[in-house]
């Protein structure tokens, strides 16, 4: 990829939205905010990987097509 990836408009705009909610916390909720948050990235990077594995016969178990 030679350019970024750029954020559509929409996205642009629930960024700000999220923005203000964060400003508005406490640091205490703000802390446990961002290590729940953390948690799903890495829950929703293991998804991404067992998907890819299996769209690709990856698994325990591969299935060849004969």
């Amino acid at each position: 990829m030679s350019q970024p990836i750029q954020l559509s408009l929409e996205q642009q705009f629930s960024i700000r939205s999220f923005e203000t909610q964060v400003q508005r916390m406490s640091r205490e909720q703000a802390q446990e905010f961002l290590i729940k948050l953390y948690e799903q990235m890495m829950v929703r990077e293991n998804m991404y990987k067992e998907f890819l594995k299996h769209e690709w016969g990856l698994g325990a178990n591969p299935q060849f097509e004969s």
